[in-house]
Formats: C-alpha cells, sequence, structure tokens
C-alpha cells in the first residue's frame, strides 16, 4: 500500500454513523412528594380561608352575613361602607395615632438596646456573662400574667398610667430578652477576622465595626425589629392593665371596645370584620416591605449562633 493511498480520506459515506444522544426522559414526580404536596396546598388553604372570610366579611353588609347561605364573593352585593364607619369614628384615628407610636418607639428602643446587649455577649468576655445569659432565659420563662400588678405599681408610682411612654417602657423590657438571643446568633456568625483585617488596612475599630459589620448584620436587624413590631402591635394584655382610660386606647383594645359596643344592640359583624381588617392592615404592609431581608435573616440567624 502505497503512502498517497494510506493519506487518502475517508469519504463521508463511508465514516462509521454515530449513534444521536438520546433525548433525556422527564422524570415523574414521586406518589409520595405529590402527596405531601396536596396536603401542603389543603393546610395553606386551611390557613389563609379565616383570613380571607374576615377581608370577605368586611365588604358585605350584616343582612347578607346573617344568611344561612354564605356569601364566598364580596364583588356582587358588597361596599365600602364598613370601612367608611368605621375611619369615620374618631376614636380609631386616636387608636391608631397611639398604636403607631408606641410600637415604633418600642421597635427602635428594643433593637438598639438588644444589639449592644448581644454584642456585648458575643464579642466580649467579661464576668458575669453566663449569669447574664441565664437571667434572659428565665425571665423568658416568666408568665407576663404574674408581672401585671408589679407593673401596674411600678407605672402608677412613676406617673405614667395611661401614658404612652409607660407602655413603650413595658413593651420594650417584654421584647429585649427574646430579641437579644435573636441579634446573639446573627453577631456570633459575623467573624471577627473581617474587622481586624479592616484595622489593619487603617480603619479604626469603630470605622470597621460600621463599615463591614454593621451592613452583615442588616437582616439579623429587620428580623429582630419584625419580631419586636409584631409582638408590640398585637399586645392586649398589658395595654389592658396600663391603659386604663378610654382616651388612651390601642388598637387591641379599641377594638374589644368597639366589639362590646355593638354587643349593646344587634353585633355589626361587617362592621367588626371592617375594623379588624384595618388593624391587620398595617402589619401585612409592613412584612410585604422587609420579607425579602427577614427571610435572609432568619435562615442567617439559624446558620451559627
Amino acid at each position: 500500500m502505497s503512502a498517497d493511498t494510506a493519506a487518502a480520506p475517508v469519504r463521508a459515506d463511508q465514516r462509521p454513523s454515530r449513534a444521536a444522544a438520546p433525548t433525556p426522559r422527564r422524570r415523574l414526580p414521586r406518589p409520595t412528594t405529590v402527596l405531601w404536596s396536596l396536603v401542603a396546598i389543603v393546610i395553606a388553604l386551611a390557613w389563609v380561608f379565616p383570613v380571607y372570610w374576615m377581608i370577605n366579611s368586611a365588604f358585605l353588609p350584616n343582612v347578607i352575613l346573617q344568611r344561612t347561605t354564605p356569601t364566598l364573593t364580596p364583588f356582587a352585593d358588597g361596599s365600602l361602607d364598613n370601612f367608611v364607619t368605621v375611619i369615620s369614628d374618631p376614636a380609631f384615628v386616636r387608636a391608631l395615632g397611639t398604636s403607631l407610636v408606641v410600637t415604633l418607639c418600642t421597635v427602635a428602643a428594643a433593637i438598639v438596646i438588644a444589639f449592644l446587649g448581644a454584642l456585648a455577649i458575643s464579642r466580649f468576655k467579661f464576668r458575669g456573662r453566663r449569669s447574664f445569659i441565664l437571667a434572659l432565659l428565665f425571665i423568658q420563662m416568666l408568665p407576663a400574667e404574674g408581672l401585671f400588678i408589679a407593673q401596674y405599681k411600678m407605672m402608677s408610682s412613676l406617673g405614667l398610667l395611661n401614658q404612652a411612654i409607660g407602655l413603650i417602657v413595658l413593651y420594650t423590657a417584654a421584647v429585649v430578652p427574646f430579641t437579644v438571643w435573636m441579634l446573639r446568633g446573627f453577631v456570633a456568625g459575623v467573624p471577627v477576622d473581617l474587622e481586624e483585617a479592616a484595622m489593619v488596612d487603617g480603619l479604626s475599630r469603630t470605622q470597621a465595626f460600621l463599615r463591614i459589620t454593621f451592613p452583615l448584620l442588616a437582616p439579623g436587624l429587620v428580623a429582630s425589629g419584625v419580631y419586636a413590631f409584631l409582638q408590640a402591635w398585637n399586645e392586649f394584655t398589658i395595654a389592658l392593665v396600663i391603659m386604663t382610660e378610654e382616651q388612651s386606647r390601642t388598637l387591641p383594645l379599641w377594638l374589644r371596645g368597639f366589639l362590646q359596643a355593638s354587643a349593646t344592640r344587634e353585633t355589626d359583624w361587617g362592621q367588626v370584620m371592617a375594623a379588624s381588617t384595618l388593624v391587620a392592615l398595617p402589619v401585612i404592609v409592613f412584612f410585604l416591605l422587609v420579607q425579602g431581608r427577614m427571610s435572609s435573616g432568619l435562615v442567617g440567624g439559624a446558620v451559627k449562633g
């Protein structure tokens, strides 16, 4: 065989045919996965239905709500009359302002105090550190009802009964212990080496903390703020003990008084549901604003701490 013959190119029809790559088959979900998904959907619908029923009833007049056949859609016979009636009540506007002031001040005070406490526990070694941590756990075990008499006498002696500042102090004291525990996990999850490296580059300790560590703790602060917001906004029993005058009621107390006022005659459940929807609306708006950072903050706090 000559060299020219050996070097001759192989024709296309003489090349070995290459089998086409098989199309990957789509894997079907397992029956157990489908079953658990259906169970999760049913549980989610059962959880959402009371909220939907509250909002649906808020648009319907009392005559329709008293029918034996329920109305599942408010679009046909619904209106905004119930909301207009509730909003036009001066007591609602006054209670809304009180709740906003108390809640926002509680969140701000609790975040600042709890952040400093968590920073001290996680970053510094001092005498009594273990006792302080155990004290936080012990405070969480105390029932709130057992403190009512002491709290009432303390606020009375200080002249803070029926004052927003008195309620802010009590709410902050109730929220801080658990918030310290939440933030402690986030602070402990940020390595000290980051601050030390920044200090080597010429930053002071304060600058290193503000530029490096503090931005990494933002999700934890948001998650802790959500907890403080919910506790202060929905709290009822402490406000019932401290805020005895009608002029100083928070929204949960106003809603209770609104229901009792309606009970003297035929209860207008449409107005009651409209009032409940308006009370829950700020919480929903707050969650929509912080849901992204809140989810990352909750996951981050569960990793280490």
